[in-house]
């Protein structure tokens, strides 16, 4: 299978998923170039694996069509497309008692073409691990081993649905280092995750996606910068406040409550905080607690739905 250099790694028009009373996806487009690292963004429910799981050939969408490398699934090519994409699934169950390396041989020979297993070893940085069995692997020995099997086809196209998901932070930033790498090697990745900071390290362009609909879709710096806030306060009162009177006070562009706490966006700090004790004050809440950080993901989507990325 040959196809332009320009043709997309992946294109979605109009997917539509119903599983019964339920609206997995609802009309999603969207589009991943080759060599890029795409983010999908959303809480749970809100159609990232199900997008995946079509994209990968394994599940059928009520409407819409995608095409994968230029082609679609259902057609005579299927098991070359096969072999031209990688996938890590958010659980992957291995053989017990396999080791590394013979879990790893095992997926090579599913495939005509790909990596040496000596080479993908060192790639995921199971060297001292090779002989060791699955069972007694860590989990993110674990979650390093499944990503070795999808790279051992020496795949155009990485599917990682949440890759990362239950590691400790030194095992996430070993597994980002696998995937940092593939991309400099030229490979397309769609990613689904729930840490903000992973999507903002590893991904060219993120969507994010609510309830089957994609609300938002740009790089995450620009996304962030939407914002318009220097910083989010969060804080909580012992009493009602006014929203109104909070986001009329200097240096306050946008307030919203959510989980009996204010959310405020800030465009200067040093004017606004200062106010807003004094606007608190006035309105007789009494600060419990008050905390600030820099603009993220997770706070673009809060501003667009009122709901956490890790919210059902």
């Amino acid at each position: 299978m040959v196809e332009p250099a320009s043709t997309p790694a992946v294109r979605c028009n109009g997917l539509v998923k119903r599983y019964e009373d339920v609206t997995a996806l609802d009309g999603l487009d969207l589009e991943v170039g080759r060599g890029e690292c795409f983010g999908l963004l959303g809480p749970n429910g809100a159609g990232k694996t199900t997008t995946v799981e079509i994209m990968e050939g394994l599940t059928v969408p009520d409407a819409g069509s995608v095409e994968v490398l230029g082609w679609r699934w259902g057609q005579a090519h299927d098991q070359e497309l096969r072999e031209r994409i990688g996938v890590q699934l958010q659980e992957t169950q291995l053989a017990d008692k396999l080791t590394v390396e013979e879990t790893i041989r095992l997926f090579r020979s599913f495939y005509r073409r790909g990596r040496e297993v000596d080479e993908v070893v060192e790639i995921v940085g199971l060297e001292a691990k090779r002989r060791g069995r699955v069972h007694k692997l860590s989990g993110g020995q674990k979650q390093r081993l499944a990503l070795a099997c999808a790279l051992v086809g020496a795949p155009d196209l990485l599917f990682l649905d949440e890759p990362t998901t239950g590691l400790d932070p030194q095992a996430r930033r070993k597994v980002w280092e696998v995937v940092e790498r593939f991309r400099a090697e030229g490979g397309s990745i769609l990613l689904t995750t729930h840490y903000m900071e992973e999507a903002e390290r590893l991904c060219d362009r993120v969507a994010i996606v609510d309830r089957g609909r994609m609300i938002a879709l740009g790089a995450p710096a620009t996304l962030v910068a939407s914002l318009e806030a220097q910083q989010i306060v969060e804080l909580r009162t012992r009493s009602e406040l006014d929203a109104a009177r909070l986001e009329s006070t200097p240096g306050v562009s946008g307030a919203a409550r959510r989980n009996g706490s204010w959310r405020l966006q800030v465009t200067h700090i040093g004017e606004a905080l200062p106010a807003l004790l004094a606007e608190i004050e006035r309105q007789g809440g009494g600060v419990e607690s008050l905390t600030t950080h820099e603009p993220t993901l997770e706070d673009v989507f809060v501003s667009l739905t009122g709901r956490g990325l890790r919210d059902a």
